[in-house]
C-alpha cells in the first residue's frame, strides 16, 4: 500500500488515470502522534567500544496523509530536548548543558518534511529539515509502514518505524574528549530511531 508518492516514468496523462486504492484513500486525514505509544531514540558509540542508547520522552507531532495524492502527505515533529533519558542522570545533565544541546537556549529539536517517496512495498523515505540548536540541515529518514487499525477505543491508528544516521558535528554538537588509548569518547555518527503510532483526528 503506497502512502507516499512513488517515482513514475509514465506520462502525466497516464498517471492521472490510475485508479485510487480505496484502502489507501480511507487513510486520508490529519493525524496526531501518540507519545504514549511512540518512541524517538538514538544510539551513539561511547569510548570506541560500546553503544549508549537514549530516548526523548516528550515529543509531539502531526501527519497529514493524502490517499488520493500521496505525494502531498507531510510530517512534522517537535522533541523536547530536556526530556533526554539515557538512564544516567549525570550524563543526561551533560547532554542538556552547553557542551551539547544547550536545552535552556534551544529547548526543541524539530523536523519538517519537504518530500516523501515510496521505495517499494511498505518501505518509504521521507526527507525534510532537521533543526537542532540554531542549525537546520536536510535529513532523510527510511521508514516502514506497519499498517493501520482501529484500536479498542475506536481510534483509527497508523504505525511507522524507521531510522536515520547523522553526523552530530554538522548540527554544532562537537564536544568530545580524547582517549589515552587513541580515539575519542563520543562518536560523531549518531543513529536516530523512530517508532511512531498516530491517531486520526476527529473530523
Amino acid at each position: 500500500m503506497g502512502l507516499f508518492g512513488r517515482k513514475n516514468t509514465e506520462s502525466a496523462t497516464a498517471v492521472a488515470t490510475l485508479p485510487v486504492d480505496p484502502a489507501l484513500a480511507a487513510l486520508t486525514g490529519d493525524y496526531s502522534i501518540d507519545p504514549a505509544h511512540s518512541s524517538i531514540g538514538f544510539t551513539v558509540r561511547h569510548a570506541m567500544v560500546t553503544n549508549v542508547r537514549g530516548t526523548f520522552a516528550e515529543h509531539e507531532g502531526a501527519l497529514k496523509l493524502d490517499g488520493t495524492d500521496p505525494a502531498a502527505s507531510t510530517a512534522s515533529i517537535d522533541v523536547k530536548i530536556a526530556s533526554v533519558d539515557t538512564g544516567i542522570a549525570d550524563r543526561d545533565g551533560h547532554l542538556r548543558g552547553g557542551d551539547f544541546f544547550d536545552a535552556e537556549r534551544f529547548p526543541l529539536m524539530s523536523f519538517r518534511s519537504t518530500r516523501a517517496e515510496q521505495l517499494g512495498g511498505d518501505a518509504y523515505r521521507i526527507t525534510g529539515d532537521l533543526t537542532i540548536k540554531d542549525v537546520t540541515r536536510p535529513l532523510s529518514i527510511d521508514l516502514e509502514f506497519n499498517g493501520a487499525a482501529t484500536d479498542v477505543y475506536g481510534n483509527e491508528r497508523v504505525g511507522f518505524e524507521g531510522s536515520a544516521e547523522i553526523l552530530r558535528s554538522e548540527w554544532g554538537l562537537t564536544w568530545n574528549a580524547a582517549l589515552e588509548t587513541g580515539g575519542v569518547m563520543v562518536s560523531d555518527k549518531v543513529k536516530l530511531t523512530f517508532d511512531i503510532s498516530a491517531i486520526k483526528n476527529a473530523a
